[in-house]
């Protein structure tokens, strides 16, 4: 797994800064006032900070953005770093500011001159989050990337806060590992071995094999892995922090390892990127693991369905009739809509096995969304508004976008089957919200739901607000914070 770059607060020593090699970071504020440290280095360069605010500079900056100072006289360092940040500054604002430097930073030492900083704590988690490269299947090692100091005001107190953020940060890193890795080497049993591999952490894993959801009836889900060599498989994480007894929130993710559409075989332009089809269940397993890296006081259930949707002459055809573990039967128009196929049988597992006091799932699901809303929002669908709201409000607290889209019984008229109980896609029209629609029949009236389809945001071309292009593992900050507010202990 990629390791998030060490981070180590330390105390004040305005003597060190002089010597220090490889960056420096200094923070002003909007109206050109300087901190301490900032202070120190604009004395060390014979004025340049100072001189750079009265060039004007700091007017075109937005609070969070960096100007860069390179190799600055008077000093060790090879650049300096001076970040535009509000004394008062929130948690995301901060947050960026961090997300700025991790990006400046590459495998450079940094030292953070962070005294007047107000949330220093939320500063390195943004390092940490944006300092992030996949590298693991390039033959030349990487270069070794060099450690985060920071000078806090109370670094002990600083370091403890800052444990959960960067607890997080390995969660959403592991995320990223797994949405960014080829289908040849995450295999189904691949990805099961990585979740077995978190029992060291103190989760509970449980892998169903095929006979296992054989007899269990999972035959939408089985349906979708026909095709393939990479038997298809159920892995549970277990991570019991709450109170004894207490129902949990039950997490679920889409995991298909490569979907070429099945018989309903994909153009080939762009199917390479189809090793992210298994987004929903990355985020699960981020999550889980962040839970139980921070010792969460909460009891969460993650349930991720893993398998290959492959063409050959045992895939699954469009006109088949598939039923589902809850009894429902399912024509198959179209292969390529194989998510949801995933996503019913573990649903409805869930509820039969855990009893969860609510439950999330989250697909790379349609295309559909994409069209709706970009690669900026994922979109929410929900049968409780309060539960909704809970999760909107954590999406925006972490600077993850998300946009409540709607249900409504009108379109189930599109997933009605002549042959079957229901068909498996709609039809163009309202493509996101019939596949939502399809997913709320194998969820129970008393369950509060709420299905997050990521297509758009799993994976991307361009640098995010968090991390560079590529795999962005959003949503296990959201559902960390979910977790934190609305179900942890004490």
């Amino acid at each position: 797994m990629t390791s998030p770059v060490a981070v180590n607060f330390v105390e004040i020593d305005l003597e060190e800064i002089a010597s220090t090699p490889g960056r420096v970071a200094v923070f002003v504020t909007p109206d050109g006032k300087l901190n301490i440290g900032a202070r120190r280095v604009n004395k060390l360069t014979k004025g340049a900070i100072a001189r750079m605010v009265e060039s004007g500079a700091l007017e075109k900056m937005k609070s969070g953005e960096l100007i860069t100072l390179n190799w600055p006289a008077g000093m060790a360092a090879k650049a300096v770093d001076v970040v535009c940040l509000d004394r008062n500054a929130g948690p995301a604002e901060t947050r960026k500011a961090g997300v700025s430097l991790g990006k400046a930073k590459g495998a450079d030492a940094l030292l953070v001159l962070g005294a007047q900083v107000r949330r220093v704590a939320d500063l390195a988690q943004g390092i940490a989050l944006r300092a992030y490269e996949f590298s693991a299947r390039k033959s030349k090692e990487p270069d070794p990337v060099e450690p985060v100091t920071i000078m806090a005001l109370r670094p002990e107190d600083a370091e403890a806060e800052a444990a959960a953020k960067l607890a997080v940060v390995e969660g959403v890193f592991f995320t990223r590992d797994l949405v960014s890795e080829p289908a040849n080497h995450l295999t189904t049993t691949e990805f099961a071995k990585r979740i077995e591999a978190m029992k060291a952490l103190g989760l509970k894993v449980t892998v169903l094999e095929e006979p296992e959801l054989e007899k269990l009836g999972m035959g939408c889900l089985l349906s979708v892995g026909h095709g393939s060599a990479s038997p298809s498989k159920v892995a549970i994480m277990e991570w019991n922090g709450g109170k004894k007894g207490e129902a949990p929130l039950a997490l679920i993710g889409k995991g298909v390892v490569f979907d070429t559409g099945g018989i309903s075989l994909k153009p080939a332009a762009g199917m390479e990127e189809m090793t992210m089809d298994m987004g929903g269940a990355g985020v699960v397993a981020g999550v889980m693991r962040a839970l139980a890296l921070r010792k969460a006081k909460a009891n969460v259930v993650g349930l991720v369905g893993l398998v290959e949707n492959m063409p050959s002459d045992r895939a699954t055809r469009p006109g088949d009739v598939v039923t589902s573990m809850k009894g429902d039967t399912v024509e198959v128009i179209n292969t390529d809509a194989e998510g949801r196929l995933v996503l019913c049988d573990v649903l409805w597992y869930a509820q039969e096995t855990y009893k969860p006091a609510a439950m999330v799932n989250l697909a790379t699901l349609t295309g559909a969304i994409i069209i709706a809303l970009g690669h900026e929002k994922a979109g929410v669908f929900a049968n409780d508004d309060t539960f909704c709201k809970s999760f909107l409000k954590a999406a925006e607290a972490e600077g993850e976008g998300a946009w409540h889209m709607p249900l409504d019984p009108a379109y189930d008229e599109q997933l009605k089957s002549a042959i079957a109980d229901m068909k498996n896609v709609g039809g163009r029209p309202a493509g996101a919200i019939t596949a939502a629609q399809f997913l709320k029949r194998f969820v129970k009236d008393e369950v509060p739901w709420i299905h997050l389809d990521i297509a758009g945001v799993a994976s991307v071309k361009a640098d995010t607000s968090h991390g560079p292009k590529g795999a962005t593992g959003w949503g296990v900050m959201a559902l960390d914070r979910l977790v934190r507010d609305g179900y942890e202990q004490g």
